[in-house]
């Protein structure tokens, strides 16, 4: 399987740049103008390189975004039939990949991806006579000026913005900075080595509370590798996970009707008219363009179709200290009703054979086990070579029950394979 939950994402080596070649080739065959954008990482020149001489090599012309967050490629796919951004997003610096977009800014869906597929081996390049050609363009500005219109931010609010050298260090300052905020930039030089983890979790960001009581930040915003993810910290230094989050911005957009993953907590029905998705951006994209006015999912992808329906990091950013400006973050949290949730990971090569085996049909959509009183989520990822648990009950009883109950089908299922 060529496509996970949120494109093509793998250790970097000789067969992924053999590979970025063939997608080049595949979708310049059905595009006659690609932008491509890459992130910060330090594959990012020749992967993107090479994808770029795919695409020419069939006669399609490319727009080369250069270094950009994963949003704006997507913003500024509307101009174009496609859009590429090389990137592995929140993966680990090893890690690149590719993910495809369509000119509202969505995910290549579910039969696009099949069609790139059935098409690698079978594309001809073109003759010397019908190369396509390849010309800069700014990604950036355009999407900067659309969220600049969409947000209205308190004048010298001090917030904290940590972009983890990933590729939202070359627009979210500015844009910040723009939208009127007093901005402590951290980690904001895309330099394509992380001084930190790349995915925006809590125990990666140990040193946030303490820079946050130093500057008066009223709150901290964090990119992942590519800036399509957004978690945040309220105004007393605490991580809010990415439910209570969902939560927020439904109720700072007034959102009635709300697009969201199968593991997030059924709190969000307590606010909204809710539809869920197999977990991964691209469902909820998907779902989002025939049904909701927001969606997105705990990890931190943020989809507003106002802007597009791509995870947006930098629009996300400048909301949030737009609430922040607005709201004491923290007795909004205090008001928002929730579960009891676990999230755990256990690293397994056979992920997928194992998810196989307990019936799954998809093994990142995984199995869901219900009771009354709680849940319990269990599927493959899509991008790492592991199993991920997310349990949710009344009590937390009731969560470590269904941990447990998700837990043990996986035992069985290994010592049946061994």
């Amino acid at each position: 399987m060529l496509f996970g939950s949120s494109g093509i994402r793998r250790l970097y080596d000789q067969d992924l740049l053999t590979l970025t070649l063939q997608v080049g080739m595949a979708v310049g065959s059905r595009a006659d103008q690609v932008l491509v954008g890459m992130d910060s990482r330090t594959t990012g020149s020749v992967l993107s390189s090479s994808f770029i001489a795919g695409v020419c090599s069939v006669g399609a012309d490319v727009l080369e975004g250069g270094i950009a967050p994963t949003p704006s490629i997507a913003y500024s796919c509307r101009s174009f039939r496609a859009a590429c951004m090389v990137t592995a997003s929140h993966n680990p610096e090893p890690y690149n990949g590719l993910k495809l977009f369509n000119p509202e800014g969505s995910s290549f869906k579910a039969l696009q991806q099949e069609e790139i597929e059935d098409a690698l081996t079978g594309i001809q390049a073109s003759d010397w006579l019908h190369q396509g050609e390849v010309r800069k363009y700014d990604p950036l500005t355009p999407h900067r000026e659309a969220i600049l219109k969409e947000i209205d931010l308190k004048e010298n609010l001090p917030v904290i913005l940590d972009c983890g050298n990933g590729a939202g260090s070359v627009l979210t300052p500015h844009l910040l900075s723009d939208a009127g905020v007093s901005v402590t930039a951290v980690n904001a030089n895309p330099s394509g080595i992380f001084s930190r983890p790349s995915e925006p979790l809590p125990e990666h960001l140990p040193y946030l509370p303490d820079l946050m009581k130093k500057t008066n930040a009223r709150c901290a915003v964090v990119h992942d590798g590519d800036a399509d993810r957004m978690m945040a910290f309220d105004n007393t230094g605490r991580y809010i996970p990415g439910d209570l989050l969902l939560i927020l911005y439904a109720k700072y957009l007034g959102s009635k009707k709300v697009v969201t993953t199968y593991d997030a907590s059924m709190a969000v029905e307590e606010v909204a008219d809710v539809r869920r998705t197999p977990v991964g951006d691209a469902f909820v994209s998907e779902q989002l363009v025939q049904w909701g006015d927001f969606g997105g999912e705990p990890s931190g992808a943020w989809i507003f179709p106002q802007i597009s329906y791509c995870p947006d990091g930098p629009f996300a950013a400048g909301l949030f200290c737009e609430m922040a400006g607005e709201w004491d973050i923290a007795e909004e949290l205090a008001s928002i009703p929730r579960y009891p949730i676990i999230r755990q990971s256990l690293e397994l090569a056979q992920s997928h054979e194992i998810l196989y085996a307990l019936g799954a049909a998809n093994p990142t959509d995984g199995l869901r086990l219900e009771e009354d009183d709680g849940w319990c989520l269990v599927r493959a990822s899509g991008t790492e070579p592991k199993i991920r648990f997310t349990a949710e009950g009344r009590t937390s009883d009731d969560a470590k029950r269904m941990l447990e109950k998700g837990e043990e089908i996986v035992r069985i299922a290994i010592r049946g394979g061994a």
